[in-house]
């Protein structure tokens, strides 16, 4: 199933095929008319709930529950309507879709988790000379590392990313994401997979050149600034397999990533062990894979002066589209900088 966050209230849907199912309404829809439920709008809310958090925190349930109210909705039933006669099926060429992000959920991203990227990026900063004969090797050396984003609200799919003020290396990173499930508190590897609920895209906006510092609790401000993570456009949830997902990215129509999870140099389950060490976890945190190689940042040549030269990194009005084919296509413009 494919779960959407959509229009000015933010309510859940399922999309099926072009169309988005509220998931609430088509629930209340079956209650009534195959269970004779009497309330079927609060029952429905209760089940199936249209707040994205609280319907991962339904569990099985939920899930169970939505199955059978659109299998009802598609197959028996007379009509296409609510109970009170309501639209809720939309085409999904005419909603508008949001960040499919639980409300209080928290993001957090592998940093340097695929080896051909890391070895690039190591040379490109000068941490080494020529790359390395063995990147998994380096990458795994190194151990986990990552960071937390901040920001609020994710920018959806179609949605427009300021550049930051201050930056001149604008870069994109392609991500898988994955979203717990279940509250989790030193998990094991082994257990660790039962916890993942969805998958969706993720683009890691990241601000290369903000003044460098020598203090390590430095707020990781190249990853955090308004607009600095981008979601969607839906939850893949019990249809893939987040240890072996293909991801792309595109400027402009070029392709600059192609990679697989099963690239990852320390897979979701190991970063689930390491992160909730000490740490719990709760339905509807995120976390994103780390990026493959193609980055601005790692491909790009030096100039005299020794800095990355900017032809490949963002400008505004590049369109940044990151791809999986079961998933669909998290679609970015590029905006200029607000005013200081």
């Amino acid at each position: 199933m494919k779960f959407v966050v959509y229009g000015a209230l933010g309510r859940l849907g399922l999309l099926r095929s072009d169309q988005v199912c509220d998931v609430a309404g088509m629930t209340a829809k079956y209650l009534l008319e195959k269970q004779n439920e009497p309330r079927p709008l609060p029952m429905a809310e209760a089940l199936t709930p249209s707040d994205l958090e609280a319907f991962i925190e339904g569990g099985d349930r939920a899930l169970d529950m939505t199955r059978k109210a659109v299998e009802y909705l598609f197959g028996e039933a007379g009509s296409r309507a609510g109970v009170g006669g309501e639209k809720i099926t939309f085409d999904a060429d005419k909603i508008r879709l949001r960040a499919p992000k639980p409300g209080r959920g928290r993001v957090a991203f592998c940093g340097g988790n695929f080896p051909a990227h890391a070895a690039a990026m190591a040379v490109n900063r000068g941490a080494i000379d020529k790359p390395a004969d063995d990147p998994l090797a380096m990458a795994r050396a190194r151990g986990f590392w990552g960071s937390w984003k901040i920001e609020r609200e994710a920018q959806g799919p179609e949605g427009v990313v300021k550049y930051p003020n201050g930056v001149t290396r604008f870069d994109y990173e392609g991500e898988l994401a994955i979203v717990i499930g279940k509250r989790i508190k030193n998990v094991k590897q082994a257990d660790a997979a039962k916890a993942i609920w969805g998958v969706t895209l993720f683009t890691d906006w990241s601000a290369r050149d903000f003044p460098p510092t020598t203090v390590n609790l430095n707020f990781a401000r190249g990853k955090n600034f308004d607009n600095c993570y981008s979601l969607g456009p839906c939850i893949v949830v019990d249809e893939l397999d987040a240890f072996n997902t293909p991801v792309e990215t595109f400027v402009n129509g070029e392709r600059r990533q192609s990679f697989n999870t099963r690239e990852m140099a320390f897979s979701f389950s190991e970063f689930l062990e390491h992160l909730t060490f000490g740490l719990t976890m709760y339905p509807g945190d995120i976390l994103a894979s780390g990026t493959g190689p193609g980055t601005a940042m790692d491909s790009s040549k030096k100039g005299p002066d020794g800095k990355v030269l900017p032809d490949l990194f963002l400008k505004p009005g590049d369109i940044v589209e990151v791809k999986s084919p079961d998933i669909g296509v998290l679609r970015s413009t590029i905006a200029p900088a607000d005013p200081v």
